[in-house]
């Protein structure tokens, strides 16, 4: 990494009160027609140019990325294509917590170029965390969890009706 790079790391987390056979059914839904895990309801939905599999390429708005492992049930790994100033990888990841309880996590660790660390903080992050957890919180309403809802802040409604093409 280079002064003219910014290190990122962005994690989310929730604890589910179901058993990982349950969300993993959720999680390998990712981006088909039946897709339970992604908020497309109110954000841009995921295409890929086939079912999820390694190899697999596509993305989510601008944002684009290639596939570079897929454990069914567990984990999906995704390597940034573009944009270009974005190096590095995002992932989907369940882990086992109990008998009936399992931890869903997204992560993104990558580097940005200069020109990407003002879009990221200020309109790439507060957007991507309000996604990540509508994301949960589908989960959750799939699942006919009870939960309170993450409410979107102004800034990202702000964003939303502005510049994004799925209104808030």
């Amino acid at each position: 990494m280079t002064k003219e790079n910014m290190k990122i790391t962005n994690k989310h987390t929730r604890i589910i009160e179901k058993p990982i056979s349950d969300v993993s059914v959720l999680l390998n839904s990712l981006s088909s027609n039946d897709d339970q895990l992604w908020p497309h309801e109110n954000w841009a939905p995921i295409k890929l140019d086939r079912e999820l599999s390694e190899g697999a390429t596509g993305g989510h708005g601008p944002i684009k990325y290639v596939i570079t492992e897929f454990k069914p049930g567990r984990k999906i790994n995704f390597r940034f294509i573009e944009p270009s100033n974005f190096q590095g990888n995002h992932w989907f990841e369940l882990i086992e917590k109990g008998e009936n309880k399992t931890e869903i996590s997204h992560t993104i660790k990558m580097n940005v170029a200069a020109t990407a660390i003002i879009p990221w903080l200020i309109m790439i992050r507060p957007t991507h965390d309000a996604l990540i957890e509508d994301s949960f919180d589908k989960v959750q309403l799939k699942l006919g969890l009870t939960f309170q809802r993450k409410k979107w802040s102004f800034w990202v409604r702000l964003l939303k009706k502005t510049i994004m093409k799925k209104p808030a």
